[in-house]
């Protein structure tokens, strides 16, 4: 069994992985302000970006340039580092480190060098979009961004509909409408939903509901395809429960709409599951209308 690790241990500098503001620059945490002040170097996703933080810290650091295109050849420069004994802070543009961000190659590395890593934990739109949502937190799947081509992105949420944790995704402000047409159409437009849109910024803004009326809430806001969002829906519920009969229904209604007119499709999907006729028909005619 591995001992455990402790800085005695490990020879050479310390790769600090240093969670950054996702907004709001106050949630720096003061531990973070001072390994920043102390490392000997700062490998950022984007130097320029990283640079301001820095420079509203009043600190001027050596930067490396760390991102999804060079991470593999930047390996060998941040060992050489850490093995003359300087200490390094690993930042991304924003939040957490490695979390749908740079760094898994380079943390991997360094570990399996011997030389130790150590978290500064802060800012995570993840995990800060969890814990506002109101959806259920004992169990959560991230998924980061979805595929950017349509087929791609139905595929991943089609493999995920009955997955019972619930689920959390990133988006773009140019995909998330497209994002919340697939999830309507995949997973039922009852299907309960929270998007959380410039988290800790001065425009936070929570859409909750059904994917349909958040679907419909974001296309009524005039902003409401601008900023970063988490996307979190609620798993699906357990096989056989009231609520499944439901959202099977309403996924039934979407497939027959495209084949059947409207008035059939809502009767045929009210006779199997004993829902309102009328209902059904409302919504058949908005899946219509899509």
């Amino acid at each position: 069994m591995p001992s455990p690790e402790s800085h005695s241990e490990r020879p050479g500098g310390v790769l600090y992985v240093v969670a950054t503001p996702i907004g709001n620059l106050q949630d720096l945490s003061e531990r973070a302000q001072l390994v920043l002040s102390r490392v000997g170097l700062v490998a950022a996703e984007d130097t320029r970006h990283s640079g301001r933080l820095l420079q509203h810290l009043g600190l001027s650091k050596p930067m490396l340039a760390l991102h999804d295109h060079n991470e593999r050849d930047r390996v060998v420069r941040i060992l050489e580092a850490l093995k003359a004994g300087q200490d390094i802070a690993l930042i991304s543009d924003a939040g957490t480190p490695l979390i749908s961000d740079p760094g898994y190659v380079v943390v991997r590395e360094v570990r399996e060098a011997g030389f130790r890593v150590s978290p500064v934990p802060g800012p995570c739109a993840l995990v800060a979009g969890v814990s506002a949502a109101g959806l259920p937190t004992d169990r959560f799947l991230f998924a980061g961004f979805l595929p950017a081509k349509r087929s791609g992105r139905r595929a991943a949420l089609e493999e995920l509909r009955e997955q019972p944790a619930t689920l959390v995704f990133y988006e773009s402000p140019h995909r998330i409408l497209a994002l919340m047409e697939d999830l309507v159409e995949v997973m039922g437009g009852e299907r309960e939903c929270v998007l959380g849109r410039e988290l800790t910024k001065t425009f936070e803004t929570f859409y909750g509901g059904t994917a349909q009326s958040v679907r419909e809430s974001l296309e009524a806001d005039p902003n409401g395809a601008r900023g970063e969002f988490v996307v979190m829906v609620h798993g699906a519920p357990p096989a056989g429960s009231q609520e499944a009969g439901v959202l099977d229904a309403d996924r039934l209604l979407s497939l027959l709409v495209a084949e059947l007119p409207v008035k059939k499709a809502a009767r045929i999907v009210a006779d199997v599951s004993g829902l309102s006729k009328n209902e059904l028909y409302q919504r058949a005619l908005a899946l219509k209308d899509q």
